[in-house]
């Protein structure tokens, strides 16, 4: 069976506006079944066989009808300078779709930046819409448009055990599509062999010591959803591992990590404010997949549960990703905002045209909404009152569980399985 992928319709966008698609994410969120879609011949970089004739003669991966795709370029690195060189020759639109879950080894080795012929499009896992478990009453550039007949639903079939499992099972294809009893022992599977490079071709990720890349993974994971310094995740190493970390051995790690697509901090949103506030320029950290943090602490279902703050740290990472999936989808970004004077907002969500509309994630219930609600409406009245920005489209508290309804002071208020693009 084959869910449907909000990509599919940007990859059809990209190909008909560049002579190649790039589409990179972490292993096993379907990026090849996806781009199998597209393809009238294709080639697979799954083998040492395979591998070793693209290196010898990587012009030869191009052959075959097009569009071309070559799944896992970068263990060939030189095929984009062949993709690149060819495109400068004959000139086609949608003539090449590469993939890849990691950069190539030596990023040297890719001579031409690819501007104005190779495309990048960054794929996740599934979203709660792409695996049918959001019903999608609640639509994102709808809201952007009107909010006038914003859904009033109970909504009380999806519950906090349905929240824990998603949260801990991911989105991966593989797993979605399992039975619930065992989806989450899947991506348990998953998790264990992101960190295998005994046979990695990429000598960079083979140097790396497992371990240590678990160890800043797991630190990563008890600072999700916060701004966490750079420091602070070092001395958590540090003292939680007794292991000494320099600084430029961490950055060389976190490179790695975000290499494989595992890590995928949220930048902050800056807009104008003609006042002495100042504005925090730190990031939020966030992982490509909340289901991989819960495996780097050991966390299930029920260990959700029973810790209600830690839940709400998960949730809200779950939910930035489903947010960057659909404004993908739309064209638009996600960013978060804090200042020095104690008001942020969870997510800032910006179409290409200036419309914004901003989101505070919450787990539900009545004091978590109210209070998701007042921070909203102090962040509408400062950024119109002392900023250029046009006020926001939309004010929302996305929850969890519970329904969907407008309150009297206009904050919408919808659950995560009611959202779709």
């Amino acid at each position: 069976m084959y869910h449907e992928r909000l990509i599919e319709s940007e990859i059809k966008r990209k190909m008909m506006s560049s002579g190649a698609v790039l589409v990179a994410g972490p292993k096993f969120c379907g990026k090849t079944t996806t781009c199998m879609l597209f393809q009238k011949s294709f080639v697979k970089l799954n083998t040492k066989q395979a591998i070793t004739m693209a290196r010898m003669n990587p012009k030869g991966a191009l052959n075959g009808d097009k569009p071309r795709l070559i799944d896992e370029w970068q263990k060939a690195p030189d095929i984009w300078n062949q993709v690149r060189d060819d495109l400068d020759t004959a000139y086609e639109f949608g003539k090449y779709i590469l993939t890849g879950s990691s950069t190539p080894a030596d990023k040297t080795e890719m001579h031409h930046s690819g501007a104005g012929r190779i495309t990048p499009i960054t794929m996740r896992p599934m979203s709660l819409w792409e695996s049918k478990e959001s019903n999608g009453q609640v639509s994102l550039s709808h809201l952007f448009d009107n909010t006038e007949d914003f859904p009033w639903e109970l909504n009380e079939e999806w519950t906090i055990d349905d929240v824990a499992h998603v949260v801990c099972r991911g989105g991966w294809p593989i797993s979605v599509l399992a039975q619930r009893e065992i989806a989450v022992e899947i991506t348990k599977n998953y998790y264990n062999g992101l960190f295998v490079f005994e046979d990695c071709e990429n000598e960079r990720f083979r140097n790396k010591d497992p371990e240590v890349l678990k160890m800043i993974v797991r630190s990563y994971a008890r600072h999700i959803s916060t701004e966490a310094a750079k420091t602070t995740i070092i001395k958590d190493v540090r003292q939680s591992n007794e292991r000494t970390m320099d600084p430029k051995t961490f950055d060389d790690y976190m490179e790695a990590l975000r290499d494989l697509y595992i890590l995928e901090d949220m930048q902050a949103w800056n807009p104008n404010i003609r006042s002495k506030t100042s504005i925090r320029s730190t990031p939020t950290r966030h992982f490509v997949d909340t289901s991989i943090a819960c495996r780097a602490l050991n966390i299930s279902p029920e260990d959700l549960k029973n810790d209600l703050e830690s839940f709400g740290l998960m949730f809200e990472d779950m939910a930035v990703r489903d947010l960057k999936i659909y404004m993908d989808c739309l064209g638009g970004e996600v960013r978060h905002y804090r200042d020095n004077a104690g008001l942020e907002c969870d997510a800032v969500i910006h179409m290409e045209d200036g419309r914004w509309g901003a989101i505070e994630i919450k787990l539900g219930g009545d004091d978590l909404v109210e209070a998701g609600a007042q921070s909203l409406k102090n962040l509408r009245n400062k950024i119109v009152e002392k900023s250029d920005e046009k006020a926001p489209s939309f004010l929302m508290v996305l929850t969890a569980v519970g329904g969907a309804y407008r309150r009297e002071d206009g904050v919408l208020v919808a659950p995560i399985n009611m959202l779709k693009p």
